[in-house]
């Protein structure tokens, strides 16, 4: 018997060239925009830019030419997905600092915002103690049971080689983890649950960059007309004026 893995989810990952000179200056930069705030605000939760109105990043001079960088290997995701260029939009709808101090996290969460999520790394060395990004499956469907994959004494051996010599972990793994490596970009549906684990590293914070994304119908339609499911380009549309009081 062979298994076959199926409905795989695209994780994206570019490991670019890190400029140390750059990545002095952008950190530095993302702590004079942090001020003198150190948390979300609980001490033990990383400082990020969204929750404190710093989620443009693109428009700051200092951040623009990293991130127009970035944008280019977003355009190779989709396309590796089989996305057609002329038939779409992307905006870049927010994007945002994440500083974690030792001892911070940040907490499991999706965005429903977008439909597209990615992380840039200015520093970490791969080993993972400065915190992993972790991604979870939205379910669990090889362990046919609900639970049976994650919950105490269950009955799927961890050790278990199947018919294809892949353990038990792979078919039914509970999560992955990246670990931050300085110039890494990492890509996945904005839809996937993810968190950031605790930075172990008392000497060092960990420095990222979050971005979203959302596609749209091009502004102008092709020869083929609208695409059904992805919605009007947003220059035309309009916004409603608030109710009257």
């Amino acid at each position: 018997m062979t298994l076959q893995p199926l409905f795989p989810v695209a994780l994206g990952q570019v490991a670019l060239p890190a400029d140390p000179l750059e990545g002095a200056l952008l950190m530095r930069a993302m702590l004079a925009l942090r001020g003198e705030a150190e948390s979300n605000p609980d001490p033990l939760c990383a400082w990020t830019g969204d929750l404190n109105g710093v989620d443009q990043l693109q428009r700051d001079a200092a951040f623009a030419p990293l991130i127009s960088r970035l944008e280019g290997h977003v355009w190779t995701y989709l396309q590796a997905l089989g996305f057609d260029p002329a038939a779409l939009a992307l905006h870049l709808q927010r994007c945002w600092p994440v500083v974690g101090e030792a001892g911070q996290v940040v907490g499991r969460h999706h965005h429903p915002n977008a439909h597209l999520s990615a992380v840039y790394y200015l520093n970490g060395d791969g080993s993972g103690r400065s915190g992993c990004l972790r991604l979870w499956p939205q379910r669990q469907y090889n362990e046919l049971v609900p639970g049976l994959a994650v919950g105490h004494g269950g009955p799927i051996r961890a050790d278990h080689a199947g018919p294809n010599h892949a353990g038990a972990q792979q078919w039914n793994a509970p999560w992955f983890d990246v670990a931050p490596r300085a110039g890494l970009l990492v890509l996945f549906p904005a839809c996937i649950d993810h968190a950031v684990l605790e930075n172990n590293d008392d000497d060092d914070r960990r420095f990222s960059i979050s971005m979203d994304f959302v596609l749209t119908a091009p502004a102008e339609p092709s020869a083929g007309g609208r695409p059904e499911y992805l919605a009007p380009h947003p220059g035309g549309w309009q916004q409603v004026a608030g109710p009257v009081s």
